[in-house]
């Protein structure tokens, strides 16, 4: 009798099924007033008038294997322009014969990236490993030994040259701006005066003006006969262009760490350097991961900006598909694709930045 009772007074404390699980959670935070009740009707009117359509569009009513000409008689998305025109948008003009080449070095950068992730391999075998990929890729996008025909740089584009001009420039221009930041924080005023000239005045312009001085304006001041390679040119622009903007990051960091942290580090008789690498640095950079990351993640999709000076990145090789007679009808499609490759490299390297930030933090 006792034990029945209990049973049923338990029974009667359980919280009502309408308070929890799935319609707990829609209740609390989508009706739980009369205007969060009218917003989310209205979102869902929006949803259904936009998304069923777009389903439609996108896979029921598609294409993916069939000619120009198919396409065009249907009413549903031409996703057939992409295979029939993959290796161009991937790969631009280089040699069709070799473009296993790319591929393979592209392989291989990705492979190193997904190993660099684990701050279990940061080692020196690790540096090895990247220096030894990096001649093994510029061989393969080079070529003219070991059997490799050669290759103008002329003739490199796609998605080699905008994982060329992202990973390389965000790599130099980390270390860069570190240094920037330092510089700026420095009590030589000559050093100090230098950084901050240099910081506001790249600062100060877009991206598109560098780019078109280091096409355009700065050729002009080269000895007659002297050529720098438009994608070496290019590179250099938007390392100082990303460099300028984390120097700005990294000092916020350093303006945030405390005094004592200096005075702990004089206490111990650590010089400047060492005060910076063991003490300091290691500090600031870790609270300001989001920022850095943010800023690294715009200078990723600021390489599209080299389409102006006539690189064939991946953007450029997609707009020249859709010069073709056959498939300029379907620019949806092509920069839907676009889209999805940088979202890729976009969400890879948000992610990594919340895992390391879990790593490193301390609870202080």
């Amino acid at each position: 009798m006792n034990e029945t009772a209990t049973t049923e007074s338990i029974e009667e404390v359980k919280p009502p099924a309408t308070s929890v699980g799935v319609v707990g959670w829609i209740r609390a935070n989508l009706f739980n007033n009369i205007l969060n009740s009218i917003l989310t009707l209205i979102v869902l009117y929006i949803l259904w008038q936009v998304v069923p359509p777009f389903v439609r569009w996108a896979f029921i009513d598609s294409h993916w294997y069939t000619s120009s000409e198919a396409c065009r008689s249907g009413e549903g998305a031409c996703w057939s322009v992409i295979p029939a025109n993959i290796r161009f948008i991937l790969f631009g003009f280089f040699p069709y014969e070799s473009q296993w080449r790319p591929l393979l070095a592209m392989i291989l950068l990705v492979g190193l990236l997904f190993y660099s992730r684990d701050r279990r391999h940061w080692n020196k075998s690790l540096l090895y490993a990247w220096i030894a990929g990096l001649v093994i890729m510029g061989l393969l996008m080079k070529g003219g030994i070991l059997g490799l025909a050669a290759v103008e740089s002329t003739q490199w584009g796609g998605l080699p040259l905008t994982l060329m001009l992202s990973v390389f420039g965000l790599t130099a221009a980390y270390p860069l701006g570190v240094l920037l930041a330092l510089g700026r924080q420095s009590q030589m005023q000559a050093i100090k005066t230098l950084c901050i000239l240099y910081i506001e005045m790249i600062r100060g312009v877009p991206l598109i003006t560098l780019l078109f001085m280091s096409s355009i304006v700065f050729p002009l001041f080269l000895p007659e006969g002297v050529t720098v390679n438009v994608i070496l040119r290019a590179q250099v622009a938007i390392i100082m262009f990303t460099a300028a903007y984390i120097a700005e990051v990294v000092r916020g960091g350093l303006q945030g760490m405390a005094q004592g942290q200096y005075e702990a580090a004089d206490s111990l008789g650590l010089n400047y350097y060492q005060t910076m690498r063991l003490v300091i640095l290691p500090q600031a950079l870790k609270i300001v991961i989001p920022p850095t990351v943010s800023q690294l993640i715009s200078a990723l999709k600021d390489t599209s900006l080299v389409v102006i000076i006539a690189l064939y990145d991946l953007l450029k090789t997609t707009q020249s598909v859709l010069s073709d007679p056959n498939w300029m009808a379907f620019s949806s499609e092509l920069y839907i694709f676009v889209a999805l490759i940088y979202f890729g490299c976009c969400y890879f390297m948000s992610s990594y930045s919340r895992r390391l930030e879990k790593e490193l933090d301390t609870g202080l």
